[in-house]
């Protein structure tokens, strides 16, 4: 079937039921599916930076998010097509020359496991080195994002660390814990609008990653002892709450 084809179909006078029924069909296998997925039972560093570490704790702990706030067919399309953008970066690197290694020797993501497997982490890649002339020292942790126009405007006016907390966090966690400190990591954002890309070295922030280490070991003592973080603001309509998957939780 051509791209397009649903389209026509309903142009040419098919009744716009059977046109609705195959959207709604598609959303619901996306959604399904991302409810079968295992659920983390662990603390991810790619997460460690968020803003609010109640929130962190609720995800450790297991515990369901509002269901109005689930995941949307339509957001969770968006979150797999930044996946496809990661891949397709890889491939860009290497077809330029970067000895970029993403999986290890059984085919499995780089990572680490800490804490008796309570914090862990995967990362993008890591550039163990180059067949071109860039003046550059490996290895080096890689990361990559993908963004829409303006947030990727964010991240060429201000770099990452002042954008995007949370991945500054979760950058120098990688460094750490993966023991990449010594070079600068490589932080890649593709523009999903123009298909621009942002390129930015990034140096090993020793004070950031202690204090997620710190926070982390805040968290896991903090489910272990059968008390919650406190919140971050004092009432629901902070920002940051008003987003939050666990607000009625949080609030309640």
């Amino acid at each position: 079937m051509k791209v397009g084809q649903v389209v026509s179909l309903h142009q040419q006078g098919y009744p716009s039921k059977e046109i609705n029924q195959i959207g709604l069909a598609v959303d619901k296998a996306i959604v399904n599916a991302n409810k079968q997925k295992k659920r983390r039972d662990y603390l991810g560093g790619s997460s460690l930076g968020e803003e609010c570490a109640r929130k962190i704790q609720y995800r450790f702990m297991g515990v369901d998010i509002d269901e109005e706030r689930d995941f949307s067919a339509q957001t969770l399309r968006i979150f797999q097509f930044g996946h496809s953008i990661e891949d397709q970066m890889a491939d860009w690197l290497r077809q330029s020359g970067f000895d970029l290694r993403t999986e290890d020797k059984n085919g499995e993501q780089f990572g680490f496991s800490i804490a008796d497997g309570k914090i862990r982490g995967h990362i993008d890649g890591v550039i163990c080195g180059s067949s071109g002339s860039i003046d550059l020292k490996y290895p080096m942790l890689w990361e990559c994002k993908s963004a829409n126009d303006k947030k990727f405007r964010e991240f060429c006016r201000n770099g990452m660390a002042k954008t995007n907390a949370t991945y500054a966090a979760q950058v120098a966690v990688y460094q750490a814990y993966m023991e990449l400190t010594e070079n600068p990591a490589l932080f890649t954002v593709v523009n999903k609008n123009t298909s621009e890309i942002y390129y930015e070295l990034v140096k090993f922030d020793k004070h950031l990653a202690q204090k997620m280490s710190d926070r982390a070991a805040d968290i896991i003592m903090s489910v272990q002892s059968s008390s919650m973080l406190p919140r971050i603001a004092h009432n629901r309509d902070y920002m940051t709450c008003k987003w939050c998957e666990y607000q009625n939780t949080c609030w309640q």
